[in-house]
């Protein structure tokens, strides 16, 4: 991921917030935004598409805590066994088919 627009990681981040950020789908509507320069509608039809539910329910936090942990890529409290840090973001990588910074730096470190 670049630097980019200098207002796109700020504006990302208040989109994401008003969602609900890691609690609903903020974050990875505001990846898809990130990584892809999508539109916020755009962003949210392709987030709710991957993870197979309505649009409407990417801000439902009874859905998305669900979602979240039926597909393992992170949730606000933690869960013993369930990704968390790193390995989220990893599986949040796969899920949306997009590069993030880390976890391409962590699996060139594993040599993966």
């Amino acid at each position: 991921m670049g630097t980019g627009d200098i207002f796109g990681m700020p504006t990302a981040h208040i989109l994401a917030s008003a969602m609900g950020g890691i609690r609903t789908a903020g974050d990875l509507v505001a990846w898809m935004q990130m990584t892809r320069k999508m539109k916020i509608d755009e962003a949210k039809t392709y987030v709710a598409d991957k993870l197979g539910i309505d649009v409407i329910a990417l801000t439902d936090e009874e859905i998305m805590r669900q979602v979240r942990e039926d597909l393992d890529i992170g949730i606000i409290t933690s869960v013993s066994g369930s990704a968390k840090g790193i390995v989220a973001k990893w599986k949040i990588a796969e899920l949306l088919d997009i590069e993030i910074n880390s976890v391409n730096l962590l699996k060139s470190k594993l040599g993966i």
